[in-house]
């Protein structure tokens, strides 16, 4: 199991669907682990009833159908699906109206989803789903790749309130791929993913709407951070040492 989730995290993303098929096959048994820990590029579908499209993934799922959080409906029906208690829909709700104005002001467009469910601890546990397309057939989008995705995955556990305060743990994962094909930078493509986790205990006077948001901003800055650092910073330096720019080879060019 240790072996095939190590595998999986050096899969590019855009590989990864076909590598999971080919691990599930191979270890039937490790299934439900599997899914469950390894992430998966982002699938979208159309809400018929609010005319929306939301996100699909393992925590709006009830066996083959997928519960759309506009219409708290499932796609396609079922009679015994899971839902969440009133109160929480309520927040859900909310919270799918405050994040579509979040993926605006940030990502300039794409599609947002957010899922909430009851926790065995009296807690509650939020999914928070970002989908970016990038490519230059995307709508309302710069465009200025041959093809290109952010697909970014926030789940945050949120404990019993306890003296008015609540114990927060966000868990976000971030997938990226990207493909150019021009006369300035020829052909070029990347891709990769980044988890990391934090924990904060914060109260709970101003709504745990607030805390979990601003949670989700602070890690997705840090994502940002890191994959321009790690992704983008250490293939820039790759490409310049093998192929220094003409300015700088003739610094280094002896004097005749």
């Amino acid at each position: 199991m240790e072996a095939a989730l190590g595998l999986m995290r050096r899969i590019p993303p855009k590989h990864s669907e076909a590598a999971l098929s080919a691990l599930l096959s191979l270890l039937p048994h490790h299934s439900s682990d599997l899914l469950s820990q390894v992430d998966q590029p982002l699938q979208v579908l159309c809400d018929v009833d609010s005319g929306k499209e939301f996100i699909l993934c393992e925590y709006n799922r009830d066996a083959d159908s997928y519960r759309s959080p506009w219409s708290n409906k499932y796609h396609p029906p079922i009679d015994d699906g899971l839902y969440p208690s009133l109160e929480l829909r309520k927040l859900e709700i909310e919270a799918n109206d405050v994040f579509a104005i979040y993926r605006d002001q940030y990502y300039e467009g794409g599609i947002s989803s957010v899922y909430m469910w009851e926790n065995e601890d009296e807690g509650f546990i939020g999914c928070f789903l970002i989908k970016k397309d990038g490519s230059k057939t995307a709508d309302g989008k710069r465009g200025c790749l041959q093809e290109g995705s952010w697909e970014a995955i926030h789940v945050i556990e949120v404990g019993p309130e306890e003296e008015e305060n609540a114990r927060y743990c966000l868990t976000s994962s971030v997938m990226l791929s990207l493909t150019t094909n021009d006369d300035s930078s020829g052909t070029f493509s990347l891709s990769g993913s980044i988890r990391r986790q934090m924990n904060m205990e914060l109260s709970v006077a101003e709504g745990h709407l607030c805390n979990m948001g601003r949670m989700i901003e602070e890690m997705e800055s840090k994502l940002r951070n890191s994959l321009d650092q790690v992704y983008f910073g250490k293939t820039k330096e790759m490409v310049c040492t093998l192929r220094p720019p003409s300015e700088i080879v003739e610094m280094r060019l002896p004097e005749s």
